[in-house]
């Protein structure tokens, strides 16, 4: 399959999953994850769906309850989307947010050390 035909069902699953997270399920702590991306194997036979929170403590609850609804979610694309195998489903807390949080801080910090000298 193309890569690029892989790199668009990984988009329509990233936001097929956000969007099923935000008005398909009931629990009140999906509404805060955002879903920020997926990668699918070129068989695919799995993809890794990326998110982030608001409140980064609860990241691992968070994580833990996606992946009790993944065959929930997996089931909502196989009927959105139209393809002969849907993926399944693992999540990732995506740290790219928080790591460029961190290079700001850092530059910030520089900024303010230069303004003092």
């Amino acid at each position: 399959m193309s890569d690029i035909k892989i790199k668009r069902i990984a988009s329509q699953i990233a936001k097929e999953v956000s969007d099923i997270l935000q008005n398909e399920s009931r629990d009140y702590n999906f509404k805060t994850v955002t879903i920020t991306g997926a990668e699918v194997t070129s068989d695919l036979s799995f993809a890794k769906v990326y998110f982030t929170l608001m409140n980064e403590e609860e990241k691992n609850k968070i994580q833990k309850e996606l992946e009790e609804a993944a065959g929930f979610i997996r089931k909502e694309i196989a009927q959105r989307i139209d393809i002969r195998h849907t993926p399944k489903i693992s999540f990732c807390y995506d740290k790219s947010i928080e790591y460029g949080n961190n290079i700001e801080r850092i530059i910030q910090n520089l900024h303010e050390e230069k303004d003092e000298i």
